[in-house]
């Protein structure tokens, strides 16, 4: 069963939302370039409500991290 988190990377990115899991990252998945990264960034504080620092994007390096982001921002159904 896919979560939020997987269900709009796999929106943003075009690939199945299988191919998506913790460990998905731009090291392993071609889709993920710098331009789909700021497109993810939008995405996510559409879909959550909330809005990322410039420290806080920088540091969701894959989908795990991003998990971790928004439980940290009080997002808990992540």
């Amino acid at each position: 069963m896919s979560d939020r988190i997987e269900k709009t990377f796999a929106e943003v990115l075009g690939i199945p939302v299988e191919q998506i899991n913790d460990a998905t990252s731009p090291d392993n998945t071609s889709e993920w370039d710098s331009l789909q990264a700021m497109n993810l960034v939008a995405a996510l504080e559409e879909e959550f409500g909330i809005a990322l620092s410039t420290k806080e994007i920088i540091s969701m390096r894959t989908v795990g991290l991003v998990r971790k982001t928004l439980r940290a921002k009080g997002i808990g159904d992540v």
